[in-house]
């Protein structure tokens, strides 16, 4: 089956159908430019339809047997793992992504839908002690009812994934809005999946849309609950304001500036690919990535020159060759904007260690030192193949440093002792820190989430929970209550 072709369509209320927009989403090859599909926008009347749709479904999921629930997973699981050839060559053609890229959105989905197994049946409720003789407190963990979703272009089909399954899983309708630049691999692709596992119909809606079409209709609209956004701390300030002036809570996954610290002590070869890693994977467009590496003095010369080395070494071009390790960005305005980027640190004072060509969506990876103090750079994310390198003096610097951003996302320390990298660790502020690894990682049952403009809540696990369902109190008098008057 043909990704682009099949699935260039909304899906409401369990149909396949055009949307009645004025317009289309052209979804676009960012590599070599190439057409994959055209999507008529949906309408703030389809939005309706879909909220709708997921409202009426959502109270008879609610109501089956988690076991029952937990059999989609299942089926959705079995699905994902005999498609993967053809789901890799969508998430290559429409996402610019390497086979390396690919490979591992895979197997953080799949390890979302295990987890979904298990969710389907986390949810506990509690009997509590009452001072009142005879009154029987219960407590019902239950589903918030429809959750609206909002999906990033970088990893979408892990990233929808991962708010979609877990509210589905929890007994939740759901909606979701995938990023334009992503609308088969972030929607659609999800779909049909869960089609296909028997999810019921009008339960999981899909509406490939843009916010010039429906404004706010998919935040103002009144049947959701929840709201999940993932993608920059701009739009996630917007979708924040929206939610909690209609009283809807919302769990904000927004972007970083994370930092990797290279102590005095640490292993410099296993560091310096660490680094490679944090910063390169998927051309530097995570929100995870280590755009600073920071590294101490006394180990800074031999640091840069095995980190530079290794920088150029990486392959950058086609991503349908297997030997890519750098593809495109996801289109020309990001390219061009990080190429502007460059050029305006390198203009107040950076020093280059590295930079390639750069042709089209293909930018080749860049290295940078000396950065002014005042540079702007230092303090918004890089969502592209540029990294900057950062010398300190000492733990406590590079712990200033690091923090000296409006981002808490990720980052990581390296260090040869697992308690010093710990302290050093603690006094970062990031909802996630890693001692001698990289800066990217996901795991489906640790709590995700950021601090300070990184976002709000958090994901995973028991924190899903958290997000997607409702606690009610329900007391029982058993006997006579006495009153007052």
């Amino acid at each position: 089956m043909s990704h682009f072709t099949e699935l260039a369509l909304q899906y409401i209320d369990g149909q396949w159908r055009q949307g009645s927009g004025s317009w289309e989403i052209v979804d676009i090859n960012p590599f070599d430019g190439e057409k994959l599909a055209s999507i008529t926008v949906a309408t703030v009347g389809e939005v309706d339809e879909a909220y709708r749709a997921a409202e009426r479904a959502q109270k008879e999921w609610a109501k089956q047997n988690p076991y029952a629930r937990r059999l989609v997973f299942e089926r959705a699981l079995r699905l994902l793992e005999e498609r993967e050839q053809e789901i890799t060559e969508t998430i290559i053609a429409e996402l610019g992504g390497t086979y390396l890229k690919a490979g591992f959105e895979l197997s953080l989905t799949k390890d979302m839908l295990r987890e979904c197994m298990q969710l389907s049946l986390r949810p506990e409720g509690r009997i509590l002690p009452s001072p009142v003789d005879g009154k029987e407190n219960r407590v019902y963990r239950l589903p918030v009812g429809v959750v609206g979703v909002i999906s990033p272009f970088n990893f979408p089909l892990f990233l929808s994934t991962k708010a979609v399954a877990p509210a589905l899983a929890l007994g939740n309708g759901v909606v979701l809005k995938p990023h334009q630049d992503a609308p088969i691999t972030g929607g659609t692709l999800l779909a049909k999946l869960f089609e296909d596992a028997g999810l019921p119909a009008g339960l999981f809606n899909v509406v490939v849309t843009d916010i010039a079409e429906i404004g706010d209709a998919l935040l103002e609209h009144p049947v959701p609950k929840a709201i999940a956004f993932t993608g920059s701390d701009r739009v996630g300030r917007h979708v924040a304001t929206v939610a909690a002036s209609h009283f809807k809570r919302s769990v904000l996954e927004l972007g970083g500036n994370s930092a990797l610290i290279v102590l005095d002590d640490a292993d410099v070869d296993y560091a310096v690919d660490a680094a490679v890693f944090s910063r390169f994977a998927h051309q530097g467009q995570v929100c995870m990535a280590a755009n600073r590496v920071l590294v101490d003095r006394t180990v800074l010369a031999e640091f840069t020159e095995k980190f530079v080395a290794k920088v150029a070494s990486l392959t950058v071009g086609d991503p349908k060759d297997p030997n890519t390790q750098i593809g495109p960005l996801i289109n020309s305005t990001q390219a061009d904007a990080i190429n502007a980027e460059v050029d305006r640190v390198v203009a107040a004072g950076a020093t280059v260690l590295l930079r390639g060509s750069s042709v089209g969506t293909l930018v080749s990876p860049v290295v940078l030192t000396d950065i002014p103090a005042e540079s702007p750079l230092l303090q918004r994310e890089l969502f592209g193949p540029v990294v900057m390198l950062i010398p300190f003096d000492g733990e406590d610097e590079a712990i200033e440093i690091a923090n000296d951003t409006p981002f808490g996302l990720s980052g990581a320390v390296h260090s040869a002792s697992v308690e010093r990298g710990v302290r050093v660790a603690q006094r970062i502020d990031s909802g996630m820190i890693h001692v001698n690894d990289g800066t990217i990682a996901d795991e489906a049952i640790v709590p995700f989430g950021g601090e300070k403009n990184s976002g709000v809540g958090r994901l995973n696990g028991e924190s899903t929970v958290e997000a997607f369902t409702t606690q009610k109190w329900i007391s029982i008098q058993h006997g006579r209550s006495p009153f007052p008057f």
